[in-house]
């Protein structure tokens, strides 16, 4: 099954050949924590404090030309239960931060200045299962603080 979209400026993207690069590993310990989160959850929007920032270069990881710094690990675990029309995440940093999801169908998705320096991804009839998420910074910056946002609202 595939995402039946996103917003504009979040774009599905593939891996990349390339035995030398750390990559991100979904298989990860994240970071900083997971959670289960059903359809209608409340509060909405659900913000978990992070940090942005990262050491693996996308650009040796991914076709396409998207650029930004991650760790290896995934940065939070996300368990979506429920049917909904949309899921949002999305990231506030005093950083320009990046965000890179991994979905439950192991598609890669990516965002980059959806709202100023801040990036989001909307799931549209978002499959249930784990998500992967990535908190990344455009030039390599660490230790950013920022805040996670889950909603089912626009953002």
């Amino acid at each position: 099954m595939n995402k039946n979209g996103i917003f504009a400026a979040a774009m599905a993207v593939g891996m990349a050949a390339s035995p030398a690069a750390a990559c991100p590993d979904w298989q990860g310990t994240p970071h900083f924590g997971q959670i289960d989160l059903w359809a209608g959850f409340e509060p909405d929007p659900h913000v978990r404090n992070i940090t942005a920032g990262g050491f693996n270069d996308l650009q040796r990881c991914f076709t396409g030309g998207y650029a930004g710094y991650v760790t290896t690990r995934p940065d939070f675990d996300l368990y979506w239960n429920g049917n909904s029309s949309q899921l949002t995440i999305a990231v506030e940093a005093s950083a320009d931060a990046v965000l890179l999801v991994n979905d439950p169908n192991g598609e890669w998705f990516y965002s980059d200045d959806y709202r100023g320096t801040n990036p989001a991804i909307t799931f549209f009839d978002p499959e249930e299962g784990l998500y992967d998420i990535w908190i990344g910074t455009y030039d390599g910056s660490r230790r950013n603080p920022g805040r996670l946002i889950f909603t089912e609202y626009n953002y």
